[in-house]
Order: structure tokens, then C-alpha cells, then sequence
């Protein structure tokens, strides 16, 4: 079990190891990322064990946290199913060997073509809207399908801190909005008139969501199954997706809140989820990988501007394009190194953290207090494993770095496996249309 007190440690050791076996160095290789095998199979372990055995429950990575198939690969070995929100997620989650039956497919905009292939599977589907409910009418019409079909409702709880990552708003464009008007009674006609709905999906959302409004939410949409059940007289709704987000401390190694925290609030306020009488399905991503992922970069130049030193390294918001563009809500812990991957030591100094895009804004911190960098020198963006490098942005055609996973035994020894390439500029040039 990787504990928060050597998460550190952990990370110092797979950095010296980079650069001594030249995955990371200053000339062909200065933005690499890293992800800790050990410590993600841990929080799989901690998932699980969170859930008591007498709940059926399907635990599902949401693909969008990372992407690379190799890391849904990994989660696969480690007792995965996944959860995707595009034909592109599905054809990765497929690549990366997930059985059907142990995919759900959520989007708010499901095409024709993509609900035909996620049917003929037999992947999970759930619903957002009426208008989707009669496209799965028309296509099983002419074609069975083994897919388990839910509806999504928005149980319209509020919002957390960050809006963007609230879904359960009044005024959310997920789901079908369960206390609008007429709306309640609309579903309850839908799920009597479509014996094959047997499934009630809700998420409220991720970072910056309290535990308790996220049960709030996951209450009335048990509690909505219920009135199904019990307005129809029989046991139609058989499980509850109750999607994932527990928000991620992005403050220090601790992982706090954890998976039992989550668990022992729904057991609180939702009983009817543990009775054993649902299958669950969760969806976590970002609280999986977030913490259990790193990037490190080169600083290339430092200089001074306004008395402000800056360092300009090459990692901004085309790997970190959440922080760059939102930094109240998504700072960022950042460490000195020096060129070796030893931490640097010495007297605090205020300085920009600085990207390598065009932009004045392209800064992954400002004014922080670290021990003054000079070019050749190395900084660590932690807790990036979810969200950032997985899922570029390509701003200036800045390649994209390097994925390594990393394994340390019992000896002490760094093993690194390579999850996805650095693209090179002829992958660029055909990315762009040469």
C-alpha cells in the first residue's frame, strides 16, 4: 500500500531514475510524464474494498480522467470496467480489452451511428433525454440488443464550488431535469411503457462537490427508482449508476476525502443503495489517477521581470490547460529539482512558473515560493495524472510528451514502461493535414 507519507519519496526516486536512464534529458526529451503503477493498483484496491461484498457493484473508470489505452489496460487487470462519453473513448476502452458488458456509454449527445454500435455490443447505455429515449425505440425495433438501458436524471441538488464541474444544477444540460415540470410523471410513463428501462443514472458532479450534496443526489434518484418500482408494481429497476467524482486534495500527498469517506456518507443518507436489492455502477476517474501521475520539465531559461524572477520551462497549457486558464480553481503543487532529479534546497523565492506557449498567460504559477531555479534545473507538476497530460492541448503544435508507467520493487528499482510515445513532427505534420 503506497501510503501519502511516501508518495514523495516515490516520486523523487522514479525523477532520478528518468533522468539517469535519459527518458528525461535536456536536449531531445525536456517534458516527460510518469505514472505510478503501484500506487494507482492501490486505489483500485482501496475502491473495492470500500463497497461492502453483499452490494453487486461494477466499479467503472471514467475514460475522459486518462485515456491512454495502456492505463485503462491497467485498470482492466486491476478489476475495471469503464465508463466513456464518445466513440472515440469506446473504441479505446474496446482497444483496451474491456468486455462489453462491462462498458457504459454516457454522453449527452449520442449520435445514431454510436448508439447503433453501443446496442449491437451490448454496452450499457443511459439515456439524457426524451429525444434519445424515442432514437433507442426506433433502433431496437429492428434489432435485439443485450445492452442494459437506464435513464439519466439531473436529481437538481446545486452546485459545488467550481460550476463547471457541477452537472446536478437547476439548469444543467445533463440529464433529464427530475423537478421540472411535468417531468417526474413523463419518466414514469417512459419507464411504463419501456419494460427494457431498468436502470436510473445521476452524477452531481466532481471537484469542488462536497460528499454530501453528492449523496444528496444519489438519494433522490434511488429514491425516484423506488417510486418506479413501486407505481409499477414490480421490480423494474434493478440498479443505480451512481457516477463518481469525489473531488481530489490537490493541497498535499494526503488523499483525502477517500473512497470509505464517500462510502460511509451514502450509507448515511441513502440506505436503500446497500440493501443488496441494486446493482451499483460507479464512475470515478480523476480520484483514481490524479495523484498518482507527474510531469516533469526542463527549465530552459530564467530571467527577471518587474523584480519578479521567472522561470520559463516547457510545461503550460498545452499539458496543463485547466491551471493555466483556471488557476483559483486549479492550482497546482509544484517542486525544484535539480538536473540530477534531487529536490533543490536553499532560501524560498517568489517566482512565475512560465510555459513554453505564446501567450502572456501561459503560467503554471505565479509568485511561488520555491528555491530559486537556473536553467538545467527541473520542475515536478504533481497530482497531474488525471486531466492534463492524457489529454493535450495543442496550442503553438507543442508535441506531445512522453507517458511513462513506473514500477518500483522491492530492491528499491525503478522499471519504466512506455504508455504513450512522444509524437514526433512527422506525426505532428500528418496530425495537421500534411
Amino acid at each position: 500500500m503506497v501510503t501519502s507519507s511516501q508518495a514523495g519519496e516515490r516520486r523523487e526516486r522514479i525523477l532520478r531514475a528518468a533522468v539517469h536512464e535519459r527518458i528525461l534529458e535536456p536536449d531531445h526529451a525536456v517534458l516527460a510524464a510518469f505514472v505510478d503503477l503501484d500506487a494507482v493498483a492501490d486505489g483500485v484496491a482501496a475502491l473495492h474494498r470500500a463497497f461492502p461484498a453483499s452490494v453487486p457493484v461494477l466499479h467503472t473508470f471514467a475514460a475522459k480522467a486518462n485515456c491512454l489505452v495502456p492505463v485503462l489496460a491497467e485498470l482492466r487487470n486491476n478489476g475495471m470496467g469503464c465508463e466513456v462519453a464518445s466513440a472515440g473513448e469506446l473504441a479505446q476502452a474496446l482497444a483496451a480489452g474491456f468486455a462489453p458488458e462491462r462498458i457504459v456509454f454516457d454522453s449527452p449527445a449520442k449520435t445514431r451511428g454510436e448508439l447503433i454500435q453501443t446496442l449491437e455490443i451490448g454496452a450499457a447505455v443511459n439515456a439524457d433525454n426524451f429525444q434519445e429515449l424515442s432514437r433507442i425505440d426506433e433502433i431496437l425495433a429492428t434489432r435485439p440488443s443485450a445492452s442494459r438501458i437506464g435513464v439519466r436524471i439531473n436529481p437538481q441538488v446545486g452546485s459545488g464550488s467550481i460550476g463547471a464541474m457541477s452537472t446536478a444544477t437547476a439548469t444543467s444540460k445533463f440529464g433529464i431535469a427530475l423537478e421540472d415540470d411535468g417531468n417526474r410523471e413523463r419518466l414514469l410513463r417512459a419507464y411504463r411503457d419501456r419494460p427494457r428501462l431498468t436502470w436510473v443514472h445521476a452524477h452531481v458532479g466532481s471537484q469542488g462537490c462536497p460528499l454530501d450534496l453528492m449523496a444528496q443526489g444519489i438519494a433522490k434518484a434511488v429514491a425516484f427508482a423506488e417510486q418506479v418500482n413501486a407505481e409499477l408494481g414490480r421490480r423494474q429497476v434493478v440498479g443505480v449508476d451512481i457516477g463518481g467524482g469525489l473531488p481530489v486534495n490537490f493541497a498535499s500527498d494526503e488523499t483525502a476525502p477517500g473512497f470509505d469517506d464517500y462510502v460511509a456518507c451514502l450509507r448515511a443518507q441513502v440506505p436503500a443503495l446497500f440493501t443488496g436489492e441494486y446493482q451499483v455502477v460507479t464512475e470515478f476517474g480523476r480520484s483514481l489517477l490524479a495523484k498518482n501521475g507527474f510531469m516533469a520539465a526542463y527549465v530552459e531559461y530564467t530571467k527577471t521581470s518587474g523584480g519578479r524572477p521567472i522561470a520559463i520551462t516547457h510545461a503550460g497549457a498545452q499539458v496543463a490547460a485547466r491551471t493555466v486558464f483556471m488557476p483559483e480553481s486549479w492550482p497546482l503543487r509544484i517542486t525544484a529539482h535539480h538536473p540530477s532529479g534531487a529536490p533543490k534546497d536553499g532560501e524560498l523565492v517568489p517566482q512565475d512558473i512560465a510555459g513554453p506557449c505564446c501567450f502572456a498567460g501561459d503560467l503554471v504559477a505565479e509568485a511561488r515560493p520555491l528555491p530559486e531555479l537556473a536553467p538545467g534545473d527541473i520542475v515536478a507538476l504533481l497530482d497531474t495524472g488525471a486531466y492534463y497530460f492524457s489529454t493535450p492541448f495543442h496550442y503553438n503544435s507543442l508535441p506531445e510528451p512522453a507517458v511513462h508507467g513506473a514500477r518500483i520493487d522491492a530492491d528499491g528499482n525503478v522499471h519504466f514502461s512506455l504508455l504513450r510515445p512522444a509524437q514526433t513532427i512527422e506525426q505532428l505534420l500528418a496530425r495537421t493535414g500534411r
